[in-house]
This record gives structure tokens, C-alpha cells and sequence, in this order.
């Protein structure tokens, strides 16, 4: 018996090896985000300089460029001027609360090195620390911060070209790259994020987020109770949750690469009761499960849509946590996925609208040409889908005994099998071709 599971388990990570690589050559090889840079060697700081001091004599609307070097302090920011470190400046608080306090409107921190600290998740100890408005943070390096930025009750700032880690911890010690907290129409935009555990938007209404990169995070972008967000051409790679969307409304989520979640559990763009949300463009690629629906959209009257997206090699293409309505899915390339939908708890997917959409293990013709299938494409459950209740028994997705029983089951079932998904009219080559 324990010669047979470690062959099942062989072959289990072999399979999944595979798919991963058809994978990859199907929808485009999907690169990395750049690792951040090693710790810059710039030389300590003149003797006698303090920044904190050539900020207090500046007057507001001036700028200052402290001499190259490395500063143990961390600042405190109290008016409107710009800080300039020109890629010349590091900055280490030395262990101790955040590296600087940014506590007025229409200031720039542009060009520092900012490390060191302190490790309290109360204070929220960060790399920057924002309690304003109008403010501009671009092209820093934070690292060994517990979190990087934190932008609390603070609206319409710039986040811009920032590379940002966190301190080396396990993953739910460290802090959060990025923090929204009752803050509205920020831009984060071009940011590259490594090693920490989330980027949050928590209460936080109408910022833009794009062509943001992260890795190794849990979540790589999470809202809560945030409206009328739109998330852009950001590159989520490598982590254990791509997005997940809690009481979120009205979000965009678009032109994504969210690929290669971490983890058996892992899962491409979450949902718990979200509504009117709109799914487009993206490329969803290797995840325990693509896309999760639970009890959304929530609202009354309103829809999820899902369209245009490429939702390939994933453990479940789309998987409801239960029974729900008024989601429509339209124009979308199933591929490869071993299952296409499942629903937990028995019922049908069919109370949301399936249209146009592509899958590849359609198995009917298109004898007139018009690049529709003849007959509709239709999913039922059978006993491979025995795993979806039962999440230990998809260690054996694929066994022989998984198939044998599937077999079975389709050859001669004890009940009518449910219809999970009809679409009437599938498209019979993939819609949106490699990204």
C-alpha cells in the first residue's frame, strides 16, 4: 500500500508538472517579476548632517537633497516639501517605529533607500507612513520594513515605481506591502512587491491600481467593504491568493496576469458576496481553483461579469461554493483544467448565464463552419467530481481507481447525473489566442 500512494503521488506531481509546462507554452511564457535589488553600499553620512534638521530649516515648497550616505534616523514630515535622495540615500530607523511619518498634504519622497523598522503590527511601523493628501512616493527602495507603505484615512496620493519588501519573517508575521485604510483615489501604479503578506485595500473607495508586479505574498491584492476600484495589467505571480474581493462592489478587474499560485489550496480571484464586478481580459493560469464564487453578487438585481478571460491548467475553472444565480460568463478559453466547473453541495451552475464561451473538451463539430459548435456544450457530474465535497480525495484526481470509478459511473449510473453547465452556443476554437 505505501509502494502504490508514493506512485500515485509520482505521478500526481508529474501530471501537474505537465500541465503547468503545456501550460506555459499554450497561453505564452509568463516572466518573473525582477527580484528587488541587493542593499545599495553607499557610504555613512557626513558627520554632524542630520536630515530631520535640514527638513525643519526648509521652508514649505522647498526641496531637499541631503549629502550621499547612510542616515541612522528616521524622519517626521510635517509640511509640503520635497525630500530627494536621488538613488543616493539610505535611510535605517534602527529597529524602531517607521523609517518616515508623512504628516501633511502635497509633499514627494522620491529616490531613498528606507530600512529598519520597527516590528510592531499596533503601530503599524513602515517604511512610509502617510496621514495626508496629494502626496507623490516614487521610485524608493523599502526593504526590511514590516510594511511599506501605509496610507491611512490619506486620498488622491501617488505611489509610483516603489520596490518593496518586508522583514524575514514567516509569511503571517510579516506586514503589508502596500495598506489602504479609509483612503480614496490613490494611484499605485508600477510598483514591484516581494516577500510580504498582503497588499490590502480595506474600506477604501475608487483608487487605481496597475501594472503593479508582486510575489510571494498570501493575498496579492485584497479588498474589503472597498467600491469602485479598478485593477489594471498588474502581474500577480507565485502567491497563495491572487485577488479576493469581500463586500466589495463595483470593482474592475482587468488585463491581469494573476499565474502559478503557491500552495494546494491556491486561488486565482476570490469572491465573498461582491457584486457588480467586472472580470475582463485576464489570463488566470495554474491555481488550485480560478476563480471561487461565494454567495456573489450579492445585491439584489445586480451581475458578475466574466468575459474575455483566458482561464487555463487550473485545478477548477470555476468553483461556486454553493448553488448561486446572476453570474454571466461570455467569451471566455476554458483550457486544460481538470475540472471546468464544480459546485460544492450538490446543485447547478446553470442559474447563471453561460455564453460563447470556448471549451476544450467540447466533444462536438462544427459542420457549418461558423465557428460554433452544432450542439450545446453541456457538463455533468459524474464521479469525478466526488472530490469537489470531499477536498482530501482530489489527492487522487487521475489514480486509476479515480478513472475506473468515473467509468463506471458514466457507463451505468445509479442516478441521473446533474447538468452543471449548458452553453448553447460554444465556440469552437479558443477565442482569445496566446496573451
Amino acid at each position: 500500500m505505501a509502494r502504490r500512494r508514493r506512485g500515485i503521488a509520482a505521478f500526481s506531481v508529474l501530471a501537474l508538472s505537465a500541465l503547468a509546462l503545456v501550460g506555459l507554452l499554450h497561453f505564452g511564457a509568463l516572466p518573473s517579476p525582477p527580484p528587488t535589488s541587493a542593499v545599495t553600499a553607499l557610504p555613512a553620512a557626513p558627520a554632524g548632517i542630520s536630515i530631520q534638521k535640514l527638513i525643519d530649516a526648509t521652508p514649505p515648497g522647498g526641496t531637499v537633497t541631503p549629502p550621499p550616505g547612510r542616515y541612522e534616523e528616521s524622519l517626521v514630515i510635517r509640511k509640503p516639501i520635497t525630500l530627494d535622495g536621488r538613488g543616493e540615500v539610505q535611510l535605517d530607523a534602527g529597529g524602531e517605529g517607521s523609517v518616515i511619518r508623512l504628516l501633511t498634504d502635497g509633499a514627494t519622497i522620491t529616490g531613498l533607500e528606507l530600512r529598519g523598522s520597527g516590528e510592531s503590527h499596533d503601530r503599524i511601523d513602515s517604511g512610509v507612513q502617510v496621514r495626508g493628501d496629494h502626496n507623490r512616493i516614487t521610485d524608493n527602495r523599502i526593504e526590511d520594513c514590516l510594511f511599506g507603505v501605509d496610507l491611512g484615512q490619506s486620498n488622491e496620493n501617488l505611489l509610483q515605481r516603489n520596490r518593496i519588501s518586508s522583514k524575514p519573517l514567516s509569511m503571517g508575521l510579516r506586514g503589508d506591502g502596500i495598506r489602504l485604510w479609509y483612503s480614496r483615489e490613490n494611484q499605485i501604479l508600477d510598483n514591484e512587491l516581494s516577500n510580504i503578506r498582503d497588499v490590502v485595500v480595506w474600506y477604501s473607495e475608487a483608487n487605481v491600481i496597475a501594472r503593479n508586479s508582486v510575489t510571494g505574498a498570501r493575498y496579492a491584492l485584497h479588498f474589503m467593504y472597498s467600491k469602485a476600484n479598478r485593477v489594471e495589467e498588474n502581474h500577480y505571480f507565485d502567491n497563495m491568493v491572487g485577488i479576493f474581493l469581500m463586500y466589495s462592489d463595483g470593482v474592475r478587474i482587468e488585463r491581469n496576469r494573476i499565474t502559478d499560485g503557491h500552495g494546494a489550496t491556491a486561488m486565482g480571484i476570490g469572491f465573498k458576496e461582491s457584486s457588480d464586478v467586472v472580470i475582463r481580459g485576464n489570463v488566470i493560469l495554474n491555481y488550485a481553483k480560478a476563480i471561487y464564487l461565494d454567495i456573489s453578487p450579492y445585491e439584489p438585481d445586480t451581475i458578475n461579469l466574466f468575459e474575455d478571460n483566458q482561464i487555463g491548467y487550473n485545478g477548477a475553472g470555476i468553483l461556486f461554493h454553493n448553488d448561486w444565480h446572476s453570474n454571466v460568463f461570455r467569451r471566455n478559453d476554458f483550457h486544460g483544467n481538470f475540472t471546468q466547473v464544480a459546485v460544492r453541495g450538490g446543485g447547478s451552475a446553470n442559474r447563471n448565464t453561460w455564453e460563447d464561451n470556448h471549451w476544450d473538451d467540447y466533444e462536438g463539430f462544427d459542420r457549418d463552419g461558423d465557428g460554433y459548435g452544432d450542439t450545446p456544450y453541456e457538463l455533468y457530474a459524474y464521479a469525478d467530481r466526488f472530490w469537489v465535497d470531499m477536498p482530501p480525495a482530489a489527492f487522487f484526481r487521475g489514480s486509476p481507481l479515480f478513472e475506473a470509478i468515473d467509468f463506471l459511473d458514466r457507463l451505468a449510473p445509479f442516478t441521473d447525473p446533474t447538468l452543471i453547465v449548458r452553453d448553447e452556443q460554444p465556440r469552437f476554437r479558443a477565442v482569445q489566442g496566446a496573451p
